[in-house]
């Protein structure tokens, strides 16, 4: 069973990462170094073969760090390099097909998160069997091209009351806000430029990690 709590570590493949290997691995290092409760590969340019070599590099640097590993959208890819966690947004595969397909490969064990931006989607994804949830963009963020609207800490707080799910809360999250996240009842907190572009990533992770206690 996934614990997801305090500091969950998102790696944002970009072309400059995927160009140079090496520097992709070190940082996913500094990142596993602050004990990240999960961590997600993102890689929404990438294709499936440079997706999928990036993950299995990662999915073996998680297993040694004893952190679970997840893939972001791609539930093939997910099920190719045997992640522990595959993450869908709402365009991506639906739930129910996400669900049928883990079973039909002989993976029941494999985690599903999804991401919701509204108490209505975060109820669906909840009764549709869902292992954890996505909330967000809490605040405004520069993370994603076409970004959602921003949610804000009361609608966050109303769907922490409304779900019995783990909510990870995600977008434009400062260090400065994780208080204020835990707070309002999320399970985690995921901060992408707030970490990896922090003079010292490994302390930053740490920092979100204690906001949780």
């Amino acid at each position: 069973m996934l614990r997801l709590r305090g500091f969950y570590a998102i790696l944002d493949l970009t072309a400059e990462l995927t160009a140079d290997g090496r520097r992709m691995f070190e940082l996913a290092e500094r990142l596993l170094a602050a004990g990240p409760c999960c961590l997600q590969l993102r890689a929404k340019l990438a294709g499936a073969r440079a997706f999928a070599e990036s993950a299995r590099g990662l999915q073996e640097l998680c297993r040694a760090a004893g952190v679970p590993f997840c893939v972001n959208d791609r539930l093939d890819v997910a099920l190719a390099v045997g992640a522990d966690v595959v993450h869908l947004g709402q365009d991506d595969l639906p739930l129910p097909d996400a669900r049928r397909l883990r079973l039909e490969a002989g993976r029941p064990d494999l985690l599903i998160g999804v991401s919701t931006h509204s108490r209505a989607q975060a109820q669906a994804a909840a009764e549709g069997g869902a292992d954890y949830l996505g909330f967000g963009p809490i605040f405004g963020t520069a993370s994603k091209l076409n970004p959602d609207p921003t949610v804000g800490l009361e609608a966050l707080a109303a769907v922490c009351c409304a779900v019995a799910l783990p909510v990870v809360a995600i977008g434009g999250i400062t260090l400065d806000a994780v208080g204020a996240v835990a707070q309002a009842g999320a399970s985690a907190a995921a901060l992408i430029a707030a970490v990896t572009h922090a003079p010292d990533p490994t302390a930053a992770g740490l920092r979100v990690a204690a906001a949780f206690g």
